[in-house]
């Protein structure tokens, strides 16, 4: 487990956001046991398969920049999970442990292979019991951005105070992209907050069998680096990235950084 800084890349977060481009994509839903996704899919060559988990109150409409980023080294598959984004409030609200069962599923179901599963804040909670819980999928590596709960925090009350901490300091289109995304997961997003402060992903990232990148932004006031240091720790086999200037989204705003770091841990890893 080793632990390193992209100092090259230290664009902050309040610089101009590029233009994006067209591109051709399909959206498909995928049901399992009574939860449904939305899934869309970028083109891309099919060497691998990255597959985008969104991050709390948030859908896939907040990741298209680095969904067509990547789409340089394979195909993009972004996420709406139950209740998120456009995809519909389930009638209960599952756990962190069957939305990991809902992406697993959807990667048997299409036979995906050569998978990579990016997820971000809420996201790599999903991520990690997707990969601890189905040691036998297509998976070949996992990349936590930003990872919560925090063990020493995870109360609600104590996310949304550091999570607005880090809105003031971030760029306007955090707070744009998240308002839109916040009102379309409004029914029961209290229900859903708990549901992920209650979740204890320090017990699963022992389980997680694959090389793991941890990234985090050195401005996230979301996850200290503390506690990003230790879910290091407990992975079987993982490497710690900051990246300077970047806050808790550094998935969404400018996340340039996080592809060139994402496409190095790859080629490291012979995946690539």
């Amino acid at each position: 487990m080793t632990s390193t800084s992209a100092q090259q890349h230290s664009g902050a977060d309040d610089l101009p956001e590029p233009e994006l481009s067209e591109s051709d994509a399909s959206v498909t839903n995928f049901s399992f046991e009574g939860r449904e996704l939305v899934a869309e899919e970028l083109a891309g060559p099919h060497v691998l398969t990255f597959i985008v988990v969104h991050g709390f109150g948030l859908g896939r409409a907040a990741y298209i920049e680095i969904a067509q980023r990547l789409t340089d080294a394979g195909r993009v598959i972004a996420l709406d999970l139950p209740g998120f984004g456009d995809a519909p409030e389930p009638t209960r609200t599952p756990t962190m442990e069957e939305l990991g069962d809902l992406v697993a599923a959807f990667i048997a179901d299409r036979r995906l292979q050569r998978v990579v599963l990016i997820g971000h804040s809420m996201g790599t909670q999903i991520v990690a019991e997707a990969v601890a819980r189905h040691p036998d999928s297509t998976v070949r590596a996992a990349v936590l951005v930003a990872p919560t709960t925090d063990s020493g925090a995870r109360g609600l009350m104590r996310q949304t105070l550091r999570l607005a901490r880090d809105i003031v300091s971030a760029h306007p289109l955090t707070f744009v992209r998240g308002a839109a995304e916040y009102l379309k997961a409004g029914p029961n997003l209290i229900r859903k907050a708990r549901a992920t402060v209650v979740h204890r992903p320090e017990r699963t990232y022992p389980r997680m069998d694959v090389p793991v990148l941890v990234l985090r932004g050195a401005n996230d006031h979301v996850v200290p680096k503390k506690w990003s240091e230790k879910v290091l720790s407990l992975l079987p086999d993982g490497v710690l990235t900051e990246l300077p200037g970047r806050g808790h989204a550094a998935l969404i705003v400018r996340p340039e950084a996080s592809v060139i770091r994402i496409e190095q841990f790859l080629l490291e890893r012979n995946l690539r």
